[in-house]
């Protein structure tokens, strides 16, 4: 979650991504968005004058973008690099919130459309995804992997830690994060090192 000092639309943006972490979109109402990014309700919908559908597409578009950021700066050291740091975000966000919280992409993914529309946040959800495995499968195609196999793991690794971010937060461990990270690993290795 942003810090206090963060100007006002900023953290109820991020304050928005931690709360539906935790409880989805549809259990959340503005206004307990509002109250736990700790900024008046008057002030969130002069941002977000849509409600609470665009604050959440905002939020979904933060949380990756955010991961995206981390996954790109890390991918520099190569693809296992950048899976260890994937891993250590997600485990940093699940342990500090004591399994409450999780991947706010995955949360807005999930749940039941409220309408036949297809929400902006589902759309932003499929979009992060998109540029996680995009990211990933770059730089094992950088690394050597053949473009097909880099993608196909690429996905293998997005579905398998959002798989396990909910797995922890269900059994309250991150023994299944550990387990996934071990194979995911084994995996990357296997592919970029069937170019050598």
């Amino acid at each position: 979650m942003a810090a206090p000092n963060t100007p006002s639309r900023d953290r109820i943006v991020a304050g928005a991504a931690d709360l539906i972490s935790r409880r989805g979109l549809n259990a959340t109402s503005i206004r307990e968005l509002a109250k736990h990014a700790k900024a008046p309700l008057g002030s969130t919908y002069h941002y977000f004058p849509d409600g609470k559908q665009q604050l959440a597409t905002e939020a979904v578009r933060y949380a990756g973008t955010t991961v995206s950021r981390i996954l790109r700066e890390e991918l520099d050291a190569g693809p296992v690099a950048g899976v260890r740091a994937f891993l250590a975000l997600w485990r940093g966000i699940v342990v500090k919130s004591d399994y409450h919280a999780g991947c706010p992409v995955l949360a807005v993914s999930v749940e039941e459309p409220l309408t036949d529309e297809v929400p902006p946040s589902l759309v932003a959800a499929d979009e992060a995804f998109d540029d996680w495995q995009r990211l990933l499968a770059g730089s094992l195609r950088a690394h050597g992997a053949d473009a097909d196999r880099a993608e196909g793991v690429a996905a293998l690794v997005v579905a398998s830690v959002e798989g396990a971010i909910a797995m922890c937060r269900a059994k309250r461990s991150m023994v299944p994060l550990e387990l996934v990270a071990q194979q995911v690993e084994t995996v990357i290795e296997g592919v970029v090192g069937e170019s050598a």
